[in-house]
């Protein structure tokens, strides 16, 4: 990493007002930004516990330190750098965003594009459909509305809920919220999923969702089954014996495309004889086997700890990822399906786009600093009269 142009990205272009304002949750300071910690990541220490009286403090400290990447926890009761001269129990986290996140490596079972900390816009499908499933529930089922979905800056995305009761939930809350997102957790062992049946409401949509992408996304880009060997995995998830025997027949050593070996599913299960069961229950069962295998490819997978903890810290929007020099940009829902995570700007490719225009206006970063601005412009308190007179 280039410090000396990653000292101009913070200076000219890292928005700190905007982010004042965003985590403040007001135009003039308050407790939400005065006595929240922010921690840095400098060299090989990790420093805890900052806080600042405004944006362009915490503007000068981040070009003191010259951080390779820096995070923001919960608002405390009392200021965090004030925390050991304060009796104990006195300086305790009491307000926080609610935050999701989703790590595309938890993917790695069931992705076939990359592994790892490798991401391209194939697997990046498995975020944006996480993104559209756990955005309706956030809405829909819990009233929240005040959602910043931001890039990881390598192979995820973060969500920040800063609606006012979001703010204030404590862990258990935070946890009931993250049970009810997870559904499935990481699937691990190739294990089904066994959802209960009937599906309750959120299910049932996020399956109206899933099976919408479930054809594109798996059976065409990623075509987990095309092996014989890959075939297997999809056999062991499928019932009753005699399904699974014809299928391995039909199939042989074959290498053959997923979206064939799903059909062949229902065309082999409705060829069963009625000696092997009632036709109706067994295809109820592949139904369910089936409706099992999207959830367990598709859902949303959640590292459920950020969610909970009160005191977990998170990156910031806008800071430079330190391994692969993106910035951590925030992501407008709108236009979700043009975001290419291989432009991404860098924070040194923009830097020299400064240097061709001298006019940060006309470098790659700016409408996403334009949507971030827009965006806490619209959750802001609205301006009172007596905020905008003129004397």
């Amino acid at each position: 990493m280039d410090f000396d142009t990653l000292r101009v990205y913070y200076q000219r272009f890292f928005p700190y007002q905007d982010v004042f304002l965003w985590l403040n949750h007001d135009r003039t300071p308050q407790a939400d930004f005065l006595d929240r910690e922010i921690a840095f990541t400098i060299e090989n220490a990790y420093v805890r516990y900052q806080s600042y009286m405004n944006a362009d403090a915490f503007k000068a400290d981040v070009l003191r330190l010259m951080p390779t990447r820096f995070e923001y926890g919960p608002v405390y009761s009392a200021n965090p750098r004030q925390r050991k001269m304060l009796p104990k129990g006195a300086c305790v986290p009491v307000k926080k965003e609610f935050c999701l996140d989703i790590d595309l490596s938890d993917y790695n079972s069931v992705r076939t594009c990359c592994t790892d900390t490798a991401v391209c816009n194939k697997c990046w499908k498995f975020a944006t459909i996480a993104i559209e499933i756990l955005n309706v529930a956030l809405r829909e089922d819990f009233g929240f509305q005040n959602l910043l979905w931001v890039f990881s800056g390598r192979r995820g995305v973060h969500c920040w809920v800063s609606d006012a009761a979001a703010l204030t939930l404590d862990e258990a809350q935070r946890s009931s919220i993250a049970a009810y997102l997870q559904v499935l957790g990481t699937s691990t062992q190739g294990k089904l999923v066994n959802l209960p049946r009937p599906f309750h409401p959120h299910i049932a949509r996020s399956f109206g969702i899933l099976k919408s992408h479930f054809k594109q996304v798996v059976l065409e880009e990623q075509d987990p089954w095309r092996s014989a060997d890959q075939a297997e995995e999809l056999l062991k998830r499928l019932q009753p014996a005699d399904l699974v025997a014809r299928l391995r027949s039909k199939w042989g050593s074959k290498e053959i495309p997923s979206s064939q070996r799903w059909a062949d599913i229902d065309t082999e299960t409705r060829q069963l004889p009625v000696s092997s069961g009632s036709r109706n229950s067994v295809g109820d069962a592949v139904l369910a086997a089936k409706q099992d295998i999207i959830f367990e490819y598709l859902y949303p997978r959640l590292d459920a700890a950020v969610s909970r903890g009160l005191n977990h810290l998170l990156k910031s929007p806008f800071v430079v990822h330190p391994s692969t020099g993106k910035i951590c940009v925030a992501l407008d829902l709108k236009k979700l399906d043009e975001f290419d995570i291989d432009a991404v700007p860098r924070y040194d490719a923009i830097v020299k786009e400064l240097d061709a225009t001298n006019d940060i206006t006309k470098t790659s970063l700016r409408d996403y600093t334009e949507y971030f601005r827009h965006h806490v412009q619209e959750t802001l308190p609205k301006k009172r009269a007596a905020d905008t007179l003129d004397f």
